[in-house]
């Protein structure tokens, strides 16, 4: 008999404390419309859903006659369902982790390695790198959504400096002389002007930031500050209190990006984040969006030689392969696997549009 390489999965969610609360939350929506005895608590939060097979959010296997429990397990004992080329460039393992995140505050400030930085921290100091996977991510938006990647124009900087004493305070005179002076030099000036400047802003000692965040607060709070960008880029409206207002807040006066659909932020060869905006190299992974109207009743999820993560956000279906036992019913908030080389049909339940995002490894 053929090993079923299709399967569906209970994933794993992550209750950050940055996470939206409760049924606010899309995580916990997923979460509810998959699982009807989920329970959710309103008073947590509900931030990351993670679908793969990570060690600190390995998906459960829906099929009791699996004698696997978990997909890492599965995978282990069944390597040729990641596709040729996955399994021999990433030693046999799945090489992504696919995400739903569902953000109520600013998450922390994150550096990417690449695959030999990547490794060289996991052995200097496992503790904090516990992971030697390089980092490249792709965030594609279910709801719009601000991202900071890369810096601002080194003009519009000097311009918060300027006008925002609190950050310059921060920042620090010399830095931020040094990111004036750095507008008409080479951009290898300009580069380590801005080292400088986030340097100083991200080793300001916690009690001089809160200082600065209340006199911050309490400035704006009365006046106008119609002239000051940083309002009018809501980077200091929220709510009007230091518990919003924070050194990743801050940061958007150095890094922002305005509202998009998708976000691609590749990895570094250096243990830094301090990058440009550039146009990427195509990462080693893919999300595919994949949108079906309800007046189609069946549609082909066709086969790729890697294996691929399929979650339902809108829609009801059922799946079928070459190599699975019995159809398996995916509703909103579903997951399912899918080994490589392997189609799945899916037949529409309900004459509703279908919404679905596929992850896999195209090498």
């Amino acid at each position: 008999m053929a090993v079923q390489k299709v399967f569906p999965l209970s994933c794993t969610v992550q209750h950050y404390a940055w996470g939206k609360m409760g049924s606010s939350s899309e995580v916990a929506r997923l979460l509810a419309s998959s699982d009807p005895q989920a329970q959710i608590s309103e008073d947590k939060p509900y931030a990351e859903l993670w679908m793969g097979s990570h060690p600190r959010g390995d998906a459960k296997i829906l099929d009791n006659r699996f004698s696997q429990k978990t997909l890492s397990q599965w995978i282990s004992e069944n390597q040729d369902c990641l596709g040729s080329k996955v399994k021999e460039t990433f030693d046999g393992k799945l090489p992504f982790l696919f995400k739903v995140l569902s953000v109520e505050t600013a998450l922390s400030i994150q550096a990417h390695p690449n695959k030999e930085l990547a490794e060289k921290l996991h052995l200097q100091a496992p503790q904090h790198y516990p992971d030697a996977n390089h980092k490249p991510e792709m965030a594609i938006a279910l709801t719009s959504f601000q991202g900071l990647c890369g810096f601002r124009p080194i003009e519009e900087i000097v311009t918060f400096l300027t006008k925002v004493p609190e950050f310059q305070f921060l920042i620090g005179d010399n830095a931020a002389a040094q990111l004036k002076q750095s507008s008409s030099s080479d951009s290898q000036s300009a580069a380590s002007a801005l080292q400088s400047c986030f340097s100083h802003l991200m080793k300001s000692e916690k009690k001089v930031v809160v200082e600065q965040l209340n006199l911050l607060v309490k400035r704006i709070s009365q006046q106008d500050c119609v002239e000051c960008m940083a309002c009018s880029d809501n980077t200091v409206r929220a709510g009007l209190t230091p518990k919003f207002i924070d050194v990743p807040t801050l940061c958007e006066m150095l890094s922002y990006i305005p509202s998009k659909d998708r976000l691609f932020l590749p990895t570094r060869s250096q243990e830094d984040p301090y990058l440009s905006i550039y146009d990427p190299p195509v990462p080693d992974f893919t999300v595919m969006k994949i949108e079906v109207p309800g007046s189609i009743t069946e549609y082909k999820v066709l086969a790729v030689d890697s294996a691929s993560i399929l979650l339902v956000v809108q829609g009801r279906v059922t799946a079928s392969s070459p190599t699975a036992q019995t159809p398996i019913p995916l509703q909103r908030g579903g997951v399912l696997f899918i080994g490589a080389n392997e189609s799945v049909s899916l037949k529409l339940s309900v004459p509703d549009d279908l919404l679905m995002f596929r992850a896999c490894c195209l090498l």
